[in-house]
């Protein structure tokens, strides 16, 4: 089988700056999503609320933002992507500070829905912006970086919040996060070329039927699907993450930073190594490598019962690593289905499809598990790990036409 590539294409200095810029933008995006499940058991205990509700506090971030993405999407192709994405990191940055400034469950919950209409957007804006700025044989290096931003909040990110939390309380994480990103908004407006080319490709076509065109041809609704598919397993993993390891594995919430630490400079190492291995070979090969070695981990590591930190912790970063090195080349792949004048109507689609899958894995999961106490293990999240496993050969198996499809057009 040939490589998908003969050749890398070195960046240029601009390149390099917008990269930068989006894995820093992508940094605030992931915290702020992210820190949810560390501060879970902080949340459900501080907030007296059950593993249902919990789920319902994640899915109300990624609700909001599927109903954006859809709207959003029917619109994208048509403003200058650079505009479209300060618009949208404004609302992000307002929805968060409202988050710092709750003190209780229906608040937080209202808060948490107005951040995902805006700050669910953003990441389908950022690869539509790296799909016009960029070659297919630089989007694998690109993707490792940006994503490599979710190592980063693992490093940095996620333990800051967790001392933050727990020195100063919860809210104040959420401040912290709406400075970070102010300084980000700056950057974005101040160094951002317009990115406007695609504005010359389009026809004076109704938003509903541009719509409805972009979500009805074949190749795209496929590439919809799969998304979805490796969406929603993650989504079921995630929020309950720390959740289990403080109460099923043993792990203190003062070693839980440490977790994080680990398993951040892990993927941190491996993020562009990855990405840089993604543009040199063929990507769907990748792909089947890193989801194969995520299932393996993820069916084990859902049994964990109390295990000594060093198991845990090496457990927790194979799992990160399996699912870094089958979504950085799925991603690249996925950023190649779509014909110009449609990729921010189709990235945005994409970002509502995996937005709404995120809330509706999280209320899944939130349904599964049960805890009957609030110092009691988790119950049935070996279950999870048994949906989470069937969800991602799905997406192995829909990947593959997609792949075939990519490289029919050379």
């Amino acid at each position: 089988m040939k490589n998908d590539v003969s050749k890398v294409t070195p960046f240029t200095r601009y390149q390099m700056f917008v990269v930068a810029v989006l894995a820093l933008l992508q940094f605030t995006i992931v915290m702020d999503f992210q820190i949810i499940s560390p501060l879970g058991d902080m949340l459900m205990k501080g907030l007296r609320i059950d593993t249902a509700q919990f789920g319902l506090l994640v899915s109300s971030y990624a609700l909001g933002a599927g109903v954006m993405g859809v709207l959003a999407s029917a619109v994208a192709d048509r403003f200058d992507r650079r505009k479209f994405l300060l618009f949208f990191y404004t609302g992000f940055m307002v929805g968060t500070l409202f988050c710092g400034l709750s003190h209780s469950y229906p608040v937080l919950l209202v808060a948490r829905s107005v951040t995902g209409l805006f700050g669910g957007v953003i990441a389908s804006i950022s690869m539509a912006i790296v799909s016009d700025l960029f070659a297919l044989n630089q989007r694998g290096r690109v993707m490792g970086y940006v994503q490599m931003a979710f190592s980063v909040s693992q490093v940095l990110g996620i333990p800051a919040g967790i001392l933050i939390a727990n020195r100063w309380g919860w809210n104040a994480t959420f401040l912290s996060i709406v400075v970070l990103a102010a300084l980000i908004w700056i950057a974005i407006g101040a160094g951002f070329r317009p990115v406007v080319e695609h504005m010359r490709l389009q026809t004076p076509e109704n938003v509903l039927k541009r719509l409805w065109r972009v979500f009805s041809t074949r190749s795209y609704l496929l590439g919809f699907v799969c998304i979805a598919f490796l969406t929603t397993g993650g989504a079921m993993m995630m929020p309950f993450n720390a959740t289990f390891l403080i109460n099923n594995a043993g792990v203190t919430q003062e070693q839980l930073p440490l977790v994080y630490i680990c398993t951040g400079v892990a993927t941190i190492i491996a993020m562009p190594l990855i990405g840089r291995l993604s543009d040199r070979m063929e990507k769907y090969r990748l792909f089947l490598i890193g989801s194969s070695l995520m299932i393996g981990v993820v069916l084990l590591f859902t049994h964990l019962t109390p295990v000594p930190l060093w198991m845990v912790i090496g457990m927790n970063m194979l799992m990160f690593l399996g699912i870094s090195c089958g979504k950085v080349p799925a991603m690249a792949l996925n950023t190649a289905v779509p014909a110009q004048r449609d990729r921010g109507s189709y990235m945005s689609l994409c970002a509502s499809l995996q937005q709404l899958s995120n809330g509706v894995g999280a209320m899944v999961a939130g349904l599964i598990i049960v805890q009957p106490g609030a110092a009691e293990p988790l119950r049935h999240f070996n279950r999870v790990g048994y949906v989470v496993a069937a969800m991602s050969i799905v997406a192995m198996l829909l990947l593959w036409p997609i792949n075939r499809m990519i490289r029919r057009r050379g």
